[in-house]
C-alpha cells in the first residue's frame, strides 16, 4: 500500500469523499455539505491509494486558541492498517500551535485518541439539531 497525501481541497472528488463517509462509516453526509465544511477547515488532510481516496480528516481552528479535530475517516478496507493514525497525526502536528485540540469521537473509539494524550473533558457540552438521535447513541447524557 503507497498512500499518496495530499491537503488540497482543489483535486477532490466531493462525491468521492461521500461515498467514504458512508461507508467509513461516518454517517450520510451529502457532498456539497463536505465541500462547505472542508472549505471552512483551517488544516485538511487526504490520503489516497493507487488514486482511489481512502481516507480524510480535517480541523476546525481559529490560528491560536482552540481547534477542533473531526470527521476522521477510512474506508474499511484501509483500516487497520495505521491509516487513521496516520491522519490524526498529521493533522495534530498541523494544529500544535493552538492552546488546545479537541474533539469528540464515535462511541467506542475513545481509547485510540487517549493514545495521542487526549483526556476526558468534565464538563464539555453540546447542542445537537437531532437532541435524541445524539442521547440515542450514546453521545450526550440529559444529566
Amino acid at each position: 500500500m503507497t498512500i499518496d497525501w495530499t491537503d488540497d481541497r482543489a483535486g477532490v472528488d466531493w462525491q468521492e469523499l461521500e461515498a467514504l463517509y458512508r461507508a467509513a462509516p461516518l454517517g450520510n453526509k451529502n457532498a456539497d455539505d463536505l465541500e462547505v465544511v472542508f472549505g471552512n477547515s483551517m488544516f485538511c488532510c487526504f490520503a489516497r491509494d493507487n488514486g482511489r481516496l481512502v481516507g480524510a480528516g480535517r480541523v476546525l481552528a481559529d490560528g491560536r486558541d482552540c481547534a477542533y479535530l473531526c470527521d476522521v475517516a477510512v474506508l474499511p478496507s484501509h483500516q487497520g492498517t495505521g491509516l487513521g493514525k496516520q491522519i490524526i497525526e498529521r493533522l495534530l502536528a498541523k494544529s500544535q500551535g493552538h492552546t488546545k485540540i479537541i474533539l469528540y469521537s464515535v462511541v467506542g473509539r475513545e481509547p485510540l485518541y487517549a493514545k495521542f494524550g487526549f483526556l476526558r473533558m468534565k464538563t464539555a457540552m453540546a447542542i445537537f439539531r437531532n437532541r435524541q438521535a445524539a442521547i440515542d447513541k450514546g453521545l450526550v447524557s440529559e444529566n
